[in-house]
């Protein structure tokens, strides 16, 4: 492995968290012995353009800065390829270095286990989801959730969490249960009213919610949580049970296991790792080992 590394770094992340970042995350790892180079990009489009080029030009690694993301973006450089990934997590929801065991708003930790990783070969296999071209880590999200992302993106005001924690308000008010058609590789067809639909290759999103509880980074399969036909006052009572994971014992949620997945229904945006995909129907198949992580 080359000692020569790439930090694609998103200054913006967690309210200018990313830029902060960096600097400890770079000097752990030069003080390491690496040579550390630093990609940023005028925008998304341009940022992806040249971490693609860092991998193809044979970087030793690709290390994201940032939140989900970020780490998304770079999941689209890195994976199929044999180039180690890291995350320097510093964002605001950092579901991915989460189910990763990596530290999450400590650049300087994640940057001196990054290194020591590096040095002594700890890198593992993880599989990721991918929808169309896309790739994912955590979780696609549809219904309630996805239209709460939707009302929380048109929003100017408040900044952070809080925009969020309104725009549920908003939604809570206004939501429907919605017909799904849900596809499993095996022929299985589910046909139901739902509140929501998540396909988690990982088991959390939103900053800590469980949603999948039980998905496995490694096993090559998704965790589909299917939310039925909630009341606003049942989804009131069930949806804080989502950061325990225990929400999945309540008789109106279901869960699915599948190594790839369709689901269907009308008027509902798809958003992996909290980025929009586009409207369902869409397609997600979990590729086993298809980045190499350097982590604990």
């Amino acid at each position: 492995m080359t000692s020569e590394i790439t930090l694609f770094v998103n200054p913006t992340a967690g309210r200018g968290r990313g830029a902060h970042a960096a600097q400890p995350a770079a000097s752990a790892l030069r003080a390491a012995g690496f040579a550390v180079r630093t990609v940023l990009g005028a925008d998304a489009a341009d940022a992806l353009a040249r971490a693609r080029g860092a991998v193809r030009d044979g970087t030793g690694a690709l290390i994201a800065v940032g939140g989900d993301g970020m780490a998304n973006l770079a999941l689209q450089a890195v994976a199929g390829t044999r180039t180690p990934f890291g995350l320097v997590a510093a964002g605001t929801g950092n579901d991915f270095a989460r189910a990763l065991g990596l530290p999450v708003r400590d650049p300087a930790a994640a940057g001196r286990l990054i290194a020591e990783a590096l040095k002594e070969g700890r890198v593992h296999d993880t599989d990721l989801g991918r929808a169309g071209d896309h790739w994912f880590g955590t979780v696609l999200a549809s219904g309630f959730d996805s239209r709460v992302n939707d009302r929380g993106n048109r929003m100017r005001w408040p900044a952070g969490r809080l925009k969020y924690d309104l725009a549920m308000l908003a939604e809570l008010a206004a939501f429907r249960p919605v017909p799904y058609r849900i596809t499993l590789d095996d022929g299985r067809v589910h046909e139901v009213e739902a509140t929501l639909v998540a396909v988690g290759n990982g088991s959390s999103y939103g900053g800590g919610m469980r949603i999948c509880p039980g998905a496995d980074l490694t096993d090559g399969l998704f965790d589909i949580t299917v939310v039925g036909d909630c009341s606003r006052t049942t989804l009131l009572r069930v949806f804080p049970r989502v950061y325990r994971g225990t929400h999945v014992d309540h008789p109106k949620v279901t869960v699915l296991r599948a190594a790839q997945v369709e689901i269907t229904a009308e008027g509902v945006t798809g958003y992996a790792d909290g980025e929009p995909l586009g409207p369902l129907p869409l397609s997600a198949r979990c590729v086993r080992a298809a980045v190499s992580v350097v982590g604990p």
